[in-house]
């Protein structure tokens, strides 16, 4: 499975992870460190919850931290892959109200984690279009350039899993 287009346009992040909005953060496993150069992200015992959408071995989390892998491309998601996104936060959601610190990365941070992060954010009140400006601007501009992932935002998760399933 493709879980990465590669898009040399697209630049790192400067940090390994951002806090969207108390509590929940946002990251992925290599960012552009101080000399301007990749670094990789590796989490140790910072968060309480790490939800992983790409699995590169060796980034963590440490012993004890509590961690679901989810792995999905980086592109076209179908029903069952979007059923996941959306228990993925239904679980940050509980672990928020439970007062844990959750982090919720991919590759770079903005793509699939902000899938998750947004939809985790319209549950807890949030528009839609507020959940995606609070991204970009508390993580990076780049973060949700996958149209296709606003689109499915724009539609509500539940009704593009539908749509999703009916066309399989």
């Amino acid at each position: 499975m493709r879980t990465r287009r590669k898009q040399p346009d697209v630049p790192a992040p400067d940090t390994p992870w951002s806090e969207i909005t108390p509590g929940l953060w946002m990251g992925g496993h290599e960012f552009r460190g101080r000399s301007g150069q990749p670094e990789f992200a590796v989490v140790r015992d910072e968060f309480d919850l790490v939800q992983t959408l790409l699995r590169l071995p060796g980034h963590g989390p440490g012993t004890g931290v509590e961690h679901h892998v989810w792995p999905i491309p980086d592109g076209p998601l179908d029903g069952t892959q979007l059923a996941g996104v959306m228990r993925l936060a239904v679980a940050a959601c509980d672990a928020l109200d439970a007062g844990r610190k959750v982090l919720v990365r991919c590759y770079h941070g903005y793509n699939r984690s902000g899938l998750v992060v947004a939809h985790a954010l319209v549950r807890r009140g949030h528009s839609t279009e507020e959940a995606i400006r609070l991204i970009r601007a508390r993580r990076s501009p780049w973060a949700l350039h996958n149209e296709l992932f606003v689109e499915y935002l724009r539609t509500g998760l539940s009704t593009a899993r539908l749509l999703e399933e009916l066309a399989e």
